[in-house]
């Protein structure tokens, strides 16, 4: 990669040298605004209403940690503290409420749980019934890195030199390669 410096406008500027260069630092900048605009677009809405929100900051910050570990029945793969469905509202109060009341972290999710099943947990406990959901990211990991791996060998078995023929091989070839296929 090679620059020059020029005046422009009174002032010096590096003028990057190619159009393939240019064309590269438009391209990571055109990258960089589709990647904030989806940042911004997926970014979690936080649909708890002012009139949920508990006085006590300290009871708010923990019914906000426990909303984020419920899921929405209803939207499935986000936390009731993300969900504007109604049932995600009901929930939030419950949380609230139970909390309000003086029950622990661990008594309000059991009381959610017991309500709602353990669906409602959007991180399951780790049980018989649950052991491949939370083997299945290191069972694909493992199968990535074996394939990875056997790919690589398979590669460089490849890049190998031949061992050379025999001479009895060699005349061989050659006599097939002589009788154009016709058998003697």
């Amino acid at each position: 990669m090679t620059a020059q410096w020029r005046m422009a406008n009174g002032e010096w500027r590096m003028d990057f040298a190619g159009p393939a260069i240019r064309h590269s630092l438009l391209a990571i900048r055109h990258s960089a605004v589709v990647l904030l605009t989806l940042v911004i677009a997926f970014a979690p809405a936080h649909a708890v209403e002012p009139g949920e929100m508990l006085k006590d900051p300290a009871l708010e910050a923990r019914a906000r940690k426990l909303s984020q570990e419920l899921r929405c029945v209803v939207c499935q793969n986000q936390s009731i503290d993300d969900s504007n469905a109604p049932l995600a509202h009901d929930l939030r109060v419950i949380v609230r409420e139970r909390l309000a009341a003086g029950d622990s972290d661990a008594q309000v999710l059991a009381f959610v749980e017991a309500r709602y099943g353990e669906f409602v947990l959007l991180r399951p406990r780790l049980k018989p019934q649950t052991m491949l959901l939370w083997l299945a990211p290191l069972l694909l990991l493992g199968g990535a890195a074996i394939f990875l791996l056997r790919t690589r060998f398979r590669a460089i078995d490849a890049g190998r030199e031949v061992a050379p023929l025999s001479p009895h091989e060699q005349r061989r070839l050659d006599d097939l390669l002589n009788t154009d296929g016709r058998s003697k």
